[in-house]
């Protein structure tokens, strides 16, 4: 694992490439640690949840103006 990059696997690793096209056209790619096991319905349940995390997170940068704030500038 190369530690400042985070997400990167070590030679080896099994990983997950999957690739969705959207009736739009528009292709979108994840990549997934889970096991080789893991049935097709468990993947694409996990990149959706995935995807309302990132949505509820934007919603509440753009509405309460979270991506303004800076946490790091408070003194305890």
């Amino acid at each position: 694992r190369i530690w400042d990059k985070g997400q990167q696997h070590l030679p080896g690793d099994e990983a997950w490439l999957i690739g969705e096209q959207r009736a739009s056209g528009e292709k979108k790619y994840y990549l997934a640690n889970l096991p080789a096991a893991t049935d097709l319905r468990t993947l694409a349940a996990t990149i959706k949840a995935r995807w309302i995390c990132e949505q509820a997170h934007q919603q509440l940068k753009e509405e309460l103006g979270l991506d303004h704030f800076e946490g790091r500038a408070w003194q305890g």
